[in-house]
């Protein structure tokens, strides 16, 4: 039952009080650009969650089982890029064969997850934070994709709410997509300190 717990607060942790799009600023490229529509930040939600699931786990078994006990940790990042950049291959094919109209809606963005910084920055901060079971590097690189997804839908949803709202015209567009991502990130930061 521990363990449970801590693991629950881990994931808890990851999508609502570290959020990593909205505690360390990473994401922000796909974050901004792609949550203009609630369908599509979905669908970018879900595939990143995917890859971030799928690279946190295979860099950790890299990692431990090979890098690691063979010396060779300052192949690390190599090692980490090519792997995120599989994963990522593999959500394009899955998209493009059975979501073509979702692929055509990513357009650029649906290859720059593999430069997402999410992405990367779990499987570094996996390695930092000394994570020692599988179990543990699942839920958290999870509740890393799941938070990045509440991100992007929630700016989504704003965005969607604003294109009928009166906005002056020297805010429309990116000055006011900008206002509203330092307004939630401002929100997020009320659950500072709640977990660590």
């Amino acid at each position: 039952m521990d363990r449970f717990v801590v693991l629950s607060m881990g994931f808890l942790s990851m999508v609502l009080v570290n959020n990593f799009v909205f505690t360390k600023f990473l994401g922000t490229c796909p974050y901004l650009g792609v949550s203009g529509r609630i369908d599509s930040a979905f669908g970018m939600g879900l595939a990143v969650t995917f890859v971030t699931a799928l690279s946190g786990v295979l860099t950790w078994l890299a990692d431990t089982y090979v890098l690691t006990p063979l010396g060779l940790e300052i192949t690390r990042y190599i090692c980490y890029i090519v792997i995120i950049a599989g994963a990522v291959q593999l959500v394009e094919l899955y998209v493009r064969k059975f979501f073509p109209s979702l692929y055509d809606a990513f357009g650029i963005y649906l290859p720059l997850i593999s430069t997402n910084c999410v992405i990367l920055g779990i499987c570094l901060f996996l390695d930092i934070w000394g994570t020692d079971s599988l179990l543990e590097v699942v839920v958290l690189s999870s509740g890393v994709g799941i938070g990045f997804t509440v991100a992007i839908c929630i700016m989504a949803g704003i965005r969607e709410n604003l294109k009928l709202a009166d906005v002056p015209v020297c805010l429309r567009g990116a000055p006011i997509t900008l206002i509203t991502a330092g307004l939630l990130t401002l929100a997020f930061m009320g659950f500072a300190g709640m977990i660590r």
